[in-house]
């Protein structure tokens, strides 16, 4: 396994595109993180005015733009005949699916770091634990490896649904609608929009917003991971099965 994993690696590592998302979710998630930090903007609800620290969705958006190392990863092997030439360097099709799954997943955690990291530390020191903007345990320890746990588990969701459309355009499109079809849905089928995968990671970062589609932790995390195996798992049948 050793070269096909550095090989995916490589191509991970020198795609523009991984560095431009890696980019912007830091930059958006500190920028998230001093405004609920300061509590110096409030957000209309039907409950009132809170917090932007309040807001799940809102705080869980940048994970959307993080989303498309994974997808773009495995969504270009389908441009140009990029699967060819890679299946043609490893005919076996599972030997190769799972090199570039484990190099996905590997540079998925380590690049959640950078990116989650800096809004963590701003939003905990800038709140210095007061109740509108802290964290959603108030234990910054805690939140990072829920965070870097949700940032790979929808990650290891946008490859396998890449490799589904055979593209990345449209999984990048279907994530970045589903915190809005959430919101749309929750109020009429509360017992299904809970186990979507935006409404689940929610539910196990503790920010979920409406109690009718919350989970507790534990289960958010189970459904969250069961997306990510569905995902992947269908991904893996696809590609040993069907053809180039």
């Amino acid at each position: 396994m050793r070269a096909p994993l550095t090989a995916e690696l490589t191509k991970i590592r020198t795609l523009p595109a991984s560095w431009i998302a890696l980019g912007l979710t830091a930059v958006a998630n500190t920028v998230l993180g001093i405004v609920a930090g300061t509590d110096s903007v409030r957000i209309a609800s039907p409950d009132g005015e809170v917090a932007v620290g309040q807001v799940g969705t809102l705080m869980l958006a940048p994970v959307y733009v993080f989303v498309a190392i994974a997808a773009v990863a495995a969504g270009t092997e389908y441009h140009g005949g990029q699967l060819r030439v890679s299946l043609a360097a490893v005919p076996d099709r599972t030997r190769w699916f799972g090199a570039k799954l484990a190099a996905t997943a590997v540079v998925a955690l380590v690049a959640a770091i950078p990116a989650v990291l800096p809004g963590l530390l701003v939003q905990h020191v800038v709140a210095g634990g007061s109740a509108p903007g802290r964290t959603a345990t108030g234990r910054p320890v805690t939140d990072l490896l829920a965070l870097l746990t949700a940032y790979l588990l929808l990650s290891l969701v946008g490859f396998g649904s890449a490799f589904l459309a055979r593209g990345f355009v449209t999984p990048l499109a279907v994530l970045f609608t589903l915190p809005v079809l959430s919101t749309t849905l929750a109020g009429r089928f509360p017992q299904v929009v809970r186990f979507l995968p935006h409404e689940a990671t929610l539910s196990f970062l503790g920010r979920a917003a409406d109690p009718a589609t919350a989970l507790g932790r534990g289960a958010g995390l189970l459904v969250l991971t069961g997306w990510a195996l569905l995902f992947v798992g269908v991904a893996w049948a696809l590609t040993v099965r069907r053809d180039t």
